[in-house]
């Protein structure tokens, strides 16, 4: 009896951790469909896959965040702000999802939510010059252009080599 009862929790246990790393397997490789598809521009391809990822992961961070590219890639971008709020909630200090949902935010004219979110990414990583860059469009967008070109300012005193020609684009002084 004792050796039916050792027989059975081994095969359980081969059984359980044999489906959990196969699981694991198949998720890998749907994420690296995903991702081929990514990388050649495959957006709305790339999006189904992201989706079977987060059907078998639900936390999978990287899959929401590369199906909200893809999906602000596509225009859609209600369906992005989703998929970078559900970043933020599973990881609050992802600055990159605040500046990627509030880009998004800028695209439907929602400035205040953009801004925001860009203040949000700002206050994490005070350095990020895309951070500064968006939410002075954002400030634009909110009629505020001396603010926004101060933005611009800083992106540029960052790194920013686009910033210059929004810069003049802009009458900045």
């Amino acid at each position: 009896m004792k050796n039916i009862s050792m027989r059975f929790l081994m095969l359980s246990a081969n059984v359980f951790f044999g489906t959990s790393f196969g699981l694991a397997q198949n998720v890998d490789y749907i994420f690296n469909k995903a991702e081929k598809e990514f990388v050649s521009g495959n957006y709305k391809e790339a999006s189904v896959f992201y989706t079977q990822v987060i059907a078998s992961d639900a936390e999978n961070v990287n899959a929401y965040l590369r199906r909200g590219f893809c999906y602000s890639v596509q225009k859609k971008y209600n369906k992005a702000i989703e998929d970078f709020s559900h970043v933020i909630e599973l990881h609050n200090t992802h600055s990159f999802a605040y500046i990627s949902r509030g880009s998004a935010y800028n695209k439907i004219d929602d400035y205040n939510s953009a801004l925001a979110d860009f203040d949000q990414a700002i206050s994490l990583d005070p350095k990020n010059q895309e951070a500064y860059n968006n939410r002075g469009w954002a400030k634009t967008g909110l009629g505020l252009p001396k603010e926004a070109c101060a933005d611009w300012k800083k992106s540029r005193k960052l790194g920013n080599e686009e910033a210059k020609l929004i810069l003049k684009n802009n009458h900045c002084k």
